[in-house]
């Protein structure tokens, strides 16, 4: 069972991945707050709660609130966060609340930032249920929601008190959704780690085997590596760099572009996983416009990402994509900043990237989208 620690100047936390840890709750939240009263209130969604309550409930001998929010990216904004604070208040929740986010990366971040303004603060669990939100928005205690000019646009740093990744949960996962997840540890390992990059390359039919319905019930044992490995990445970024001043925004690579797609098409058409993997080839094109990495290590990222498609098409224009990166929150003085890889492991931050070359970047990715070439 790996327990991967998180350590930052404001919190220190746990991050433990195995099966079969649902059942288990409640102890780990008593163990958590040794002697500090809590009452849970779960927010998840009608699907997940549906699949996965009997083994929730196992270990509480009370029944905690549930709070219901609908999935998907076009509900994670302010009207959502209103309605369950208010749902919150109504049923009672003081400062000995104790959130449970049960869910995706939408669920997560909403429940996060909700914990982190009801009250002034209180605690938070995450308990991701898709791959993409195991190994990377459940960690790190970014939380928010978007609004219409922009994704994340409000939000705040607050951690949970642990992360508990049941791989259990991903047997119910639409493929589309594993694979999407994937692309985030793909980035993982472009960024920060060339070992987990060769291992996706090397295991992609086992890996990938964990996506097809047919195979479910099949070994999951280099699903639950890249997992970990993923995982790490993270734990050691967000370690060193809580509040993205430096280090951290390499994890940004492919958003910048990713998330202009998923405004373009309005939050309905593409998994974030799958746009980040039509940015990250984008930033690619520029990197290699740039000679800031080989054409042949280039290819090599490009190939991984598809390899772990199909990805979905959408239809939008350069112009239009690049125009929605001038409200990336990452921007600073209107000045957009990219993370460009300079080796299979290893990107660096640029500040100095002009429309003209973004505007040829992003040609390139939907004409490979449209083409193939």
């Amino acid at each position: 069972m790996p327990v991967i620690p998180i350590n930052t100047p404001s919190a220190t936390y746990n991050v433990t991945i195995a099966p079969n840890l649902l059942p288990t709750l409640h102890p780990r939240l008593r163990k958590l707050n040794p002697g500090r009263p809590f009452r849970p209130f779960i927010i998840t969604s009608p699907n997940i709660w549906a699949l996965w309550s009997k083994p929730f409930l196992a270990s509480f001998k009370e029944p905690p609130t549930v709070l219901f929010h609908p999935a998907g990216e076009r509900h994670k904004r302010m009207a959502s966060v209103e309605s369950l604070a208010q749902q919150l208040s109504t049923a009672g929740a003081d400062r000995d609340a104790l959130l449970l986010a049960f869910g995706g990366g939408v669920i997560g971040d909403i429940t996060g930032f909700l914990a982190a303004i009801y009250m002034r603060g209180i605690r938070y669990v995450q308990i991701p249920t898709t791959l993409l939100a195991q190994v990377d928005s459940s960690i790190g205690g970014k939380t928010g929601v978007n609004l219409a000019a922009g994704k994340n646009l409000i939000g705040s740093f607050h951690h949970p008190q642990a992360v508990f990744a049941d791989t259990d949960l991903l047997r119910t996962l639409p493929p589309a959704e594993l694979r999407a997840g994937l692309q985030e540890s793909i980035k993982a390992g472009v960024i920060y780690d060339a070992r987990l990059f060769r291992y996706m390359e090397q295991n992609a039919e086992a890996i990938l085997s964990a996506s097809a319905p047919a195979k479910r019930n099949a070994d999951t044992a280099a699903l639950a590596k890249v997992v970990a490995a993923s995982v790490r990445v993270k734990a050691e970024v967000v370690s060193q760099d809580e509040k993205e001043s430096g280090l951290r925004m390499i994890l940004n690579f492919g958003h910048t572009i990713g998330h202009a797609i998923e405004a373009a098409t309005s939050y309905k058409q593409l998994l974030h996983g799958e746009a980040v993997a039509w940015g990250s080839i984008a930033a690619l094109s520029l990197a290699v416009a740039r000679n800031t990495i080989v054409e042949k290590d280039a290819n090599r990222i490009v190939n991984l990402i598809l390899r772990y498609g199909p990805l979905p098409t959408f239809k939008a224009t350069a112009e239009e994509l690049v125009a929605l990166t001038a409200r990336d929150k990452k921007n600073r003085s209107g000045i957009r900043s990219f993370v460009l890889p300079t080796a299979i492991g290893k990107v660096e931050i640029v500040h100095d990237v002009t429309e003209p070359e973004l505007l040829a970047a992003t040609q390139s990715m939907l004409t490979l989208m449209r083409t193939g070439t």
